[in-house]
């Protein structure tokens, strides 16, 4: 296992539940001493103890390994408050409708932030009957390109995945679509706001 639970992180969400040492041994039937030593560096928890010990912080076990605490503030599962997880090892790409512990090929992935489109990733829209034409002036060569492009409404999302040496362009049905993402292998997420005006050609 690559990654195991740290006395930061135990001290850290101990303290955050406001449990002294005293409180947190008596919870999972240890001595004091143990949890000191853990805290501090001098030795680990048993593997079977990780599930109780969670449980006494009020958190998931992978939590517990990733020392923090989450909670999904997007309960109604709003699309437009998705999060998206993209591993740098395979590509992989995981959409959440909140926040969430995320791995893949052993990575934890942190949730991307978008920036908003730019120069040099200017992403351009053009109404064609009922569908977004989707198109990003970028490089598509096999070490610089846009590995997907995505369209986000408030009742789902459309994903189109790109590949090197292709077009860095999609269609999407307009159908309530409010955000357009593209993903650059080598600078992350950028995204662009859809208006209101869904027959002005936008860019």
């Amino acid at each position: 296992m690559d990654n195991y639970v740290t006395g930061a992180a135990i001290k850290g969400l101990r303290e955050a539940k406001c449990l002294t040492q005293e409180e947190l041994a008596a919870r999972i039937h240890v001595s004091a001493k143990a949890v000191s030593k853990w805290e501090t560096g001098r030795g680990f928890p048993d593997i079977s103890l990780l599930e109780p010990l969670a449980e006494a912080l009020d958190i998931s076990v992978i939590e517990l390994l990733s020392g923090c605490t989450i909670r999904n503030r997007n309960k109604a599962a709003n699309m437009l408050r998705s999060r998206l997880y993209v591993c740098p090892a395979c590509g992989n790409v995981i959409q959440a409708t909140g926040e969430a512990v995320v791995s893949c090929c052993g990575i934890t992935l942190p949730p991307q932030e978008a920036e908003e489109a730019e120069e040099e990733h200017p992403i351009r829209v053009e109404v064609v009957e009922d569908e977004y034409h989707v198109s990003v002036d970028h490089p598509m060569t096999k070490a610089h390109y846009l590995s997907f492009l995505m369209a986000v409404s408030d009742q789902g999302t459309q994903f189109v995945r790109l590949y090197p040496e292709g077009n860095a362009e999609a269609r999407f049905k307009i159908s309530g679509v409010r955000i357009l993402y593209a993903f650059c292998n080598r600078h992350g997420l950028f995204q662009h706001r859809i208006g209101r005006e869904k027959k002005e050609v936008l860019s």
